[in-house]
């Protein structure tokens, strides 16, 4: 797959980081659940810790749990895409407010070393280098993985992250 990733790119198998969120229910259950079906959807090569952290943009509402999964898939991006808003329905995910509750979210945060800017997807996460929430359990699962629009690895993007929101590893 190139660098920058047209609407006709190839299915070939690569790598690709989701972060999965909830607030809202039985959280717990609906990433596991969540989990469980991308490993029948894709190969799961790795999956983080749980994490709890506050939540980003508005502040009254209930913490997040949060993990990341490592998984080759021979989707393409927007198959991918599909999968993830496919899940986040099936987990009762409704419209709502930008940065408000969710039953589940689940991004991509990485795929390989694609650039996508196009309506609907953007890959790497627009704001994954600024938000310890991602980086932390995409730490674990894909450390040295170079997000190509920062030329940096997650690692090193978390070690000089300033999010000030606290992120814990349940």
């Amino acid at each position: 797959m190139s660098s920058h990733c047209g609407k006709e790119c190839p299915p070939l198998p690569i790598e690709a980081v989701l972060l999965l969120g909830s607030n809202q229910g039985r959280r717990v259950r609906r990433i596991r659940d969540a989990v469980e079906r991308l490993s029948r959807e894709t190969e799961l090569l790795a999956v983080s810790r749980m994490y709890a952290s506050e939540p980003f943009g508005r502040s009254h509402q209930p913490w997040f749990l949060n993990l990341a999964v490592r998984a080759a898939t021979g989707r393409s991006p927007w198959g991918l895409l599909d999968l993830a808003k496919r899940l986040e329905i099936e987990a009762g995910r409704r419209d709502g407010a930008r940065w408000g509750p969710r039953a589940l979210d689940v991004d991509i945060l990485l795929l390989g070393d694609a650039v996508i800017d196009s309506a609907g997807l953007v890959v790497p996460h627009a704001s994954m280098a600024q938000r310890r929430f991602c980086l932390l359990p995409a730490a674990e699962v894909a450390p040295g993985a170079v997000v190509p629009t920062y030329g940096r690895t997650v690692t090193q993007l978390l070690s000089s992250c300033e999010d000030p929101l606290e992120v814990i590893v349940l």
